[in-house]
């Protein structure tokens, strides 16, 4: 996908998320929140855990979840570092790292703590 297809596909595939998340009784902080270091698709709230949901769309779950790298999970730990500056416990704010993959036809699996091996 490229050009404008694959961009409202890309936005298509957050919207599918973003009522995921809320539809778990997520409170949605962020959506598409820019750094310095670069953009985080979703940022949610799980209580006093803050979220950082990483979007991937392909038109398989396996192929959505390899498109996420190692060098976009470090800018992505970057950006959210910098996100946690204005949160009240700063740093030592409880995070999560979700990578959230949508299939062809529109179906969603959320990996959570997607990043743990990085």
């Amino acid at each position: 996908m490229t050009g404008t297809v694959g961009y409202h596909a890309g936005l298509a595939a957050e919207d599918i998320v973003a009522n995921d998340y809320a539809a778990r009784a997520h409170d949605i902080a962020a959506r598409r929140w820019r750094g310095k270091a670069g953009e985080i698709d979703l940022i949610v709230r799980d209580g006093d855990t803050v979220v950082f949901v990483e979007v991937k769309k392909s038109r398989s779950f396996a192929t959505a979840a390899g498109r996420l790298g190692r060098r976009q999970m470090e800018r992505i730990v970057t950006s959210a570092t910098e996100f946690l500056t204005d949160e009240p416990r700063g740093q030592l704010t409880d995070v999560r790292f979700d990578l959230a993959v949508v299939n062809g036809m529109g179906r969603l699996k959320v990996i959570e703590n997607a990043f743990m091996e990085m």
